[in-house]
C-alpha cells in the first residue's frame, strides 16, 4: 500500500475521523499530504465512509486508501459497537468491517447495519474465516475482501457494494410505488363506483369527476376518492 509521508491534519474542510479503540478516542487523524490537497480541490460531493478495523496500522492504510480515493472517512473505529453507532449517527455512503473485532464482531455488526437498511458494507476476512464469510454474506454485505489485501482489491468491492446497495434501495422503492398505486387503484373503483350507483353517473363520467375534483381542490385522487367512501359508502345500508 502507499505509504508516503504523513502529517498530522486538524479542522481540515471535511470532518477528521475519530480513531476509537478501548477507551482511547484521538480526533486527530493521519492522512497523507496529497489527500489533503485532493480534498480542497474537489467541488463535488465527497462520498463518505466509515472504517472499523481493531488493527490500527491496518486502519489508517484504509482510511489512507478511501481518502486518496476521493471518500471522506468520516469515522475510522476499533470494535463493531463503535461502527454501528457511527453508522447510525453519520448514515455513511459505505462502511468497511473486519469480521473479528473486540465487544461486537464485524458479522454482527453487518447484521444490525442491515436490519437497519443503513449503509452498505463491505468485510474484511482472512482465508481461514471460511464460515464468518458465509456468515456475513447472510447478514446482508454487498462485498468481502480477503486478508491481506491492496488498494486494487479494496477498492473495487467498495464500488460494488455502494452500486448494489443503490439498486437495492431503488428495487425496493419501486415495489413500494407499486403497491401504493394498486391500492390507489383500488379506492378509486369503490369511490367510481358509488358515484354511480348513489349519483346516476356512468362509469367515465364518474372517473372525470374524481379527476376534475383532484386537480380543483389540488389533493391527490385517493384522497378524493377516500372523501367519497366516506360520504357515500354509508347510504343504503339501513
Amino acid at each position: 500500500m502507499t505509504t508516503g509521508h504523513r502529517r498530522r491534519v486538524q479542522g481540515t474542510r471535511a470532518p477528521a475521523p475519530s480513531e476509537t479503540q478501548g477507551d482511547m478516542t484521538d480526533d486527530f487523524t493521519e492522512l497523507p499530504d496529497d489527500a489533503q490537497d485532493t480534498a480542497a480541490a474537489g467541488d463535488a460531493p465527497r462520498r463518505t465512509a466509515v472504517v472499523a478495523e481493531d488493527e490500527s496500522l491496518i486502519r489508517m492504510d484504509i482510511v489512507e486508501t478511501l481518502t486518496e480515493a476521493g471518500f471522506d472517512v468520516i469515522a475510522a473505529v476499533g470494535d463493531g459497537e463503535s461502527a454501528i453507532e457511527k453508522t447510525r449517527e453519520l448514515r455513511p455512503d459505505v462502511v468497511i468491517l473486519d469480521v473479528k473485532m473486540p465487544q461486537t464482531d464485524g458479522v454482527t455488526a453487518a447484521e444490525k447495519i442491515g436490519e437497519e437498511n443503513l449503509a452498505p458494507v463491505v468485510m474484511l476476512t482472512a482465508f481461514s474465516q471460511s464460515e464468518l464469510v458465509e456468515r456475513a454474506r447472510d447478514a446482508g454485505a454487498m462485498a468481502y475482501v480477503v486478508k491481506p489485501f491492496t488498494p486494487a482489491d479494496l477498492l473495487p468491492a467498495v464500488e460494488i457494494a455502494i452500486s448494489r446497495h443503490q439498486q437495492i434501495v431503488q428495487l425496493e422503492s419501486e415495489i413500494a410505488d407499486l403497491g401504493e398505486r394498486f391500492e390507489t387503484r383500488k379506492r378509486v373503483d369503490r369511490a367510481k363506483g358509488l358515484l354511480q350507483t348513489n349519483m346516476g353517473l356512468s362509469e367515465p363520467e364518474s372517473f372525470r369527476w374524481i379527476q376534475k375534483t383532484s386537480m380543483d381542490r389540488r389533493l391527490t385522487m385517493r384522497e378524493v376518492a377516500d372523501a367519497v367512501v366516506d360520504q357515500l359508502g354509508g347510504q343504503g345500508k339501513d
